[in-house]
């Protein structure tokens, strides 16, 4: 059973990367019998019909894209592929909320990066064996709807599950020690940065512009979704027109962003506001319950070097106050940073992964690996320029604040790391269980062929 839940973990991994990437192309549609050679069908779940060749062009795109295949069988695959139509099942069944319009702006991208890579959309269709482009589109528009559905149901399982301390004890205790996980080696990375100072002058200006665009878009009958295209500095959203969905209850962007995308009226353009990013200007395309659909343009300042200069002067003189034991890094980061979320916890970085402060050393960004690589630890890095995506540049210094060599697991020191394996193994056990439920209520049909499989799960209803 152990090996079976470990070997079915490892498929669901590989599965997730495969579903989010541009080369799977696997059919996925509705069922209509009339429609499908009975042959050709691998299982029916719900409303949805496996293929054969669905099976097939799995195994060819993952070779095709290096992907190790020995060791996963035709019955693994086909297991994990009825494992998603049933979470899609459930989900529509659930009525749970989806953006089409997000869809439609992922698929649109994926053509614009094969017509990208292969020079045409005629070369990629003769790439992908496709007749024409329309279908082409059809079949990837299915799979990520899918692949949404799938997730959504999934967050929706597991959302309201947490660990207590005790459930966190028991869990490690169970651990026989020689299966103890190890540890490579951790460090915990502070920061100071600042940020170079904007002068009223040009701060006008970009405020002016983003009035300007609004008044083309209101007055004039001007496209929000043309200006950003052609405009915006964002370089996750310019290409689809400035285009975001956001979720009341699944956080995301800047809380000044979220406040304006959320208190606008559908079809309203905010006025200029300010966030770390730079100035933007906000329209809500449409509102969904706890979904909206928004659009939105960004300016970044310009910086002049005289003013990027004055920055770093600053953090030359606070480094050598730090280095001559003036003042600690905790409250120099409290007193001069202009990193919100860092300056309030001494300029400790929280590590986005695991949601604590250590980072694994082989697991580090590059970027940040080769800024903190020869520091010692508590030694201050000089002061180094960074560049947002923006194109925002600011200076920061580092500093090592600790080191946690490799070992094996312990409770009190590891305590944040081992709860986040407790949990992933409750949300586990969750899902499972909700499976086995689900599986019982849907009509599941595994052709004749497929019933000698060794299934993780009940699809056999045994």
């Amino acid at each position: 059973m152990q090996l079976n839940r470990k070997h079915l973990k490892n498929i669901r991994q590989l599965f997730i990367a495969l579903f989010f990437s541009s080369f799977l192309f696997a059919q996925d549609q509705n069922l209509k019998t009339s429609k499908i050679k009975v042959d050709g069908v691998s299982a029916v779940i719900g409303d949805y019909v496996i293929l054969e060749s669905d099976i097939d062009k799995t195994l060819v795109e993952m070779k095709s894209q290096g992907i190790p295949t020995k060791g996963i069988s035709r019955c693994q695959l086909l297991g994990k592929l009825m494992e998603d139509k049933l979470y899609a099942h459930h989900a529509i069944q659930d009525s749970l909320e989806f953006s089409i319009e997000e869809i439609y702006s992922t698929v649109d991208q994926i053509i614009d990066n094969f017509t990208q890579q292969l020079g045409s959309i005629e070369k990629v269709l003769d790439f992908y064996n496709k007749d024409d482009e329309s279908t082409f589109r059809q079949e990837i528009f299915e799979i990520n709807k899918t692949q949404k559905l799938s997730s959504l149901m999934q967050a929706k399982i597991v959302e309201n599950i947490e660990v207590t301390p005790e459930e966190v004890r028991i869990f490690f205790e169970s651990i026989p020690t020689i299966d103890l996980p190890v540890f490579g080696t951790e460090l915990e990375i502070s920061q100071i940065v600042i940020e170079p100072e904007v002068s009223e002058k040009e701060e006008n200006r970009i405020i002016n512009r983003l009035k300007t665009f609004k008044e083309d878009v209101i007055e004039r009958g001007s496209s929000f979704a043309s200006k950003a295209l052609l405009y915006s500095q964002d370089p996750g959203s310019r290409s689809s027109g400035g285009k975001y969905t956001l979720h009341r209850k699944r956080p995301r962007m800047v809380k000044e962003f979220r406040d304006e995308a959320f208190i606008l009226e559908e079809g309203e353009i905010s006025d200029p506001f300010k966030t770390d990013f730079g100035w933007h200007i906000l329209k809500v395309d449409k509102i969904r319950g706890q979904e909206v659909d928004i659009r939105h343009i960004l300016l970044t300042p310009k910086i002049e070097s005289s003013q990027l200069q004055d920055a770093k002067k600053k953090l030359d003189t606070l480094r050598k106050r730090l280095i001559d034991e003036e003042i600690t890094f905790s409250n120099a980061a409290l007193a001069f940073s202009d990193e919100k979320e860092t300056k309030f916890n001494g300029g400790v970085l929280i590590n986005p992964q695991t949601g604590d402060t250590r980072f694994e050393l082989t697991n580090l960004d590059p970027i940040l690996y080769s800024q903190i690589r020869n520091l010692k630890d508590g030694e201050i890095s000089q002061p180094l320029v960074e560049e947002e995506r923006s194109g925002l540049k600011k200076y920061k210094i580092l500093k090592v604040s600790n080191r946690f060599d490799e070992h094996k697991a312990d409770y009190s020191l590891d305590y944040s790391r081992i709860k986040g394996l407790a949990l992933k193994e409750k949300q586990l056990k969750t899902i499972e269980n909700w499976m086995l439920k689900k599986i019982e209520e849907t009509y599941v049909n595994v052709n004749k062929d497929s019933r000698n499989c060794n299934f993780v799960n009940n699809w056999l209803k045994k």
